[in-house]
């Protein structure tokens, strides 16, 4: 029973830190694809415009989409403006006729585009996890909101409304927090945006795989990298303590056979390194139990709260955490063996 509490302990941080790593990556990945998918070649955002998930500062004008569509190579300039909600979620406002154009238009699974100033897009995930279908109000911002459509999930936005209707709410009117640009040949991506932003120094021009890989990329946003250091090193304390806890215990109910093996000739080294394996054996149990139960925690996920955290599984991560927990349990493991290597035989055969 110490043993399966001991396995069960370790693996509680080895899940946490599986599923944290997760639920980074899955998210980076979900913005990532929803973005790639509109078709857009370049992404221009105001000068001081942050590269962080979920940054929606509208500081961008909106006379800038015409004056990028008149620049060499330009097909189409679209513009969009973001709105925090519940982070990580945003809603986006988007002018649908163009946002057609530049997309191909969203897929509906339910009702159809938008057509009142407080119609609302929600994509299915988010729709099953608030229990929204076609026809019912949605509170958000102050506002009602009339749910028109569900939208299949995988193109830029999981919450779209009317541009013009999220301008006046965040007393933004004119203004864009992104425009993205469609260029006549894409295989010229890199130079055509290199052109933009030497004409407009002000702005922030970046290709679509540079805008992804950076603003999304979890090992670029500070709070995840700190947060993810903290997840771990509460595993490390935790693997530390338990099994620190379990072999002292171990030690303890195994005195007496701990004086037979010396008294057999058992050396230091030998009761040092069983002890140390023993030790190892956990920390692998419970890095594997974790590892299961990292699994359980992605269903749990999908399941209750699909759009707001994607979560995926992240094999590389495996050795990783079975790297940490097996130091933890070692370094955990040293002071009992230490402590079972130094028993004078004699005292040890006749401890009660």
């Amino acid at each position: 029973m110490r043993t399966l509490l001991s396995v069960l302990l370790i693996g509680v941080p080895a899940t946490l830190i599986l599923s944290l790593v997760g639920v980074s990556q899955g998210m980076s990945e979900d913005a990532q694809q929803r973005n790639r998918s509109i078709g857009a070649d370049i992404v221009v955002r105001a000068g001081n415009a942050q590269n962080v998930v979920g940054f929606s500062a509208s500081s961008l004008p909106e006379g800038y989409v015409k004056a990028l569509e008149q620049q060499p190579h330009v097909k189409l300039a679209v513009g969009v403006i973001v709105h925090n909600i519940d982070f990580p979620l945003t809603m986006t406002g988007v002018d649908l006729s163009q946002f057609n154009r530049l997309t191909g238009g969203f897929t509906y699974l339910e009702g159809g585009p938008l057509r009142g100033a407080y119609d609302v897009l929600l994509d299915q995930p988010y729709a099953q996890q608030h229990k929204l279908h076609v026809g019912d109000t949605w509170l958000q911002l102050n506002q009602k909101w009339h749910v028109a459509g569900i939208i299949a999930p995988g193109k830029l936005a999981k919450v779209a409304v009317p541009k013009a209707t999220l301008q006046e709410l965040d007393a933004a009117t004119k203004m864009l927090t992104t425009i993205f640009v469609k260029v006549d040949d894409p295989a010229h991506t890199t130079q055509i945006a290199e052109q933009l932003q030497k004409t407009f120094p002000n702005l922030k021009v970046q290709t679509m795989d540079d805008y992804v890989s950076i603003t999304f990329n979890p090992n670029n946003i500070e709070s995840v990298r700190v947060f993810t250091r903290v997840v771990i090193g509460i595993g490390v304390v935790i693997a530390f303590a338990v099994v620190c806890l379990t072999m002292y215990m171990a030690v303890l109910q195994r005195t007496r056979e701990i004086g037979i093996l010396k008294s057999l000739g058992g050396s230091k080294t030998l009761i040092l390194r069983i002890m140390l394996t023993e030790a190892a054996a956990l920390g692998l149990a419970g890095t594997a139990f974790g590892i299961g139960l990292s699994f359980g925690a992605r269903w749990a996920i999908s399941t209750f709260a699909p759009a707001s955290f994607p979560m995926i599984i992240v094999p590389l991560w495996w050795p990783r955490v079975l790297a940490i927990t097996l130091a933890a349990s070692l370094v955990g493991a040293l002071y009992p063996g230490l402590t079972a290597a130094s028993h004078d035989p004699i005292e040890a055969l006749a401890y009660e």
